[in-house]
């Protein structure tokens, strides 16, 4: 197997902009509106003074834990509870969320182009599946490159905008299956069914809970979980994604724990950061690690 260290950098957006950062915050546009959100990596000083820093709303949180809780003040009278946004010709809606979410996770552009080129070279029917998918855009851009999808979160509520994006994004003919569930119990089923996917991807927390209140742990579930994959895997898979945010990990602990279960598979692991660039300036802001495998060219 072929490894590779790369940066990834979210750097194919309109609707988008990292206006500034610094002090521990950072100046957001999404779409129409512009937020002021806590970022404890912004560490630096901000191109602006924070004072003349504008917004429509801004998140304050609790603590510099990025799981911290807080609230949103808005501070326009322009601001808006949702509204929608585009990336590549799918729509979705934006809005802003509890622990400071916006209901997207905009640096994983990174990833639904790097699916969107692999499931459309494949020159196949693709079967994907999506854990850990929140609001679904990579669930949307699967879909929209031809595949057919499974959408797994533990939270109905973001499973019931997903499906509003869908239809928002007009896939409303393509195939995504909606699930609620649990994603060890969901995957074992799977195994058991006999159920196989060419491409998984995996986002998950660094702590959450399932429907019925199952507990996850990111270090101590993820090598059962990534044991499980591995058996949910076809005969001829295209590509594994894994992103990690907050977890005390390093880039090179991902590759190699999904190494460790694909490398008799050869093709190309590639792993590094995520980032965010800094309108204006050379500056990126780091968002979260990732490894990923693909088949190769």
């Amino acid at each position: 197997m072929k490894t590779e260290t790369r940066l990834l950098i979210a750097d194919d957006w309109n609707d988008y902009a990292l206006l500034d950062s610094g002090h521990l915050q950072k100046l957001e546009r999404f779409g129409s509106q512009t937020v002021i959100r806590p970022d404890p990596q912004a560490f630096w000083e901000p191109a602006r003074p924070l004072e003349s820093w504008r917004a429509d709303a801004q998140f304050s949180a609790k603590s510099q834990d990025d799981d911290g809780a807080g609230n949103w003040e808005v501070l326009s009278p322009k601001a808006l509870d949702s509204w929608p946004m585009q990336w590549n010709g799918l729509t979705f809606e934006a809005r802003r969320a509890a622990f400071r979410h916006m209901g997207v996770f905009q640096e994983h552009s990174v990833h639904w182009r790097f699916a969107q080129e692999k499931i459309r070279a494949a020159g196949r029917p693709i079967k994907v599946l999506n854990l850990f998918g929140y609001t679904g855009m990579m669930s949307l851009a699967c879909a929209a490159a031809g595949a057919e999808v499974v959408h797994l979160d533990a939270s109905p509520k973001s499973n019931g905008y997903g499906k509003d994006n869908q239809a928002m994004s007009g896939l409303q003919d393509r195939s995504i299956r909606w699930i609620a569930d649990d994603a060890m119990k969901f995957t074992a089923r799977e195994v058991r069914r006999g159920n196989e996917y060419d491409a998984i991807i995996l986002d998950p927390p660094k702590f959450g809970r399932g429907p019925k209140n199952e507990t996850w742990r990111f270090e101590e579930n993820l090598p059962e979980l990534l044991d499980v994959v591995k058996q949910l895997l076809s005969d001829r898979p295209l590509f594994v994604i894994l992103t990690a945010y907050a977890v005390r990990l390093s880039y090179l602990a991902l590759s190699q724990a999904l190494a460790d279960r694909l490398s008799p598979l050869g093709g190309v692991m590639e792993t590094g950061e995520m980032a965010l660039p800094q309108q204006g300036s050379d500056r990126l802001l780091p968002t979260a690690i990732y490894a990923r495998w693909h088949a190769g060219a």
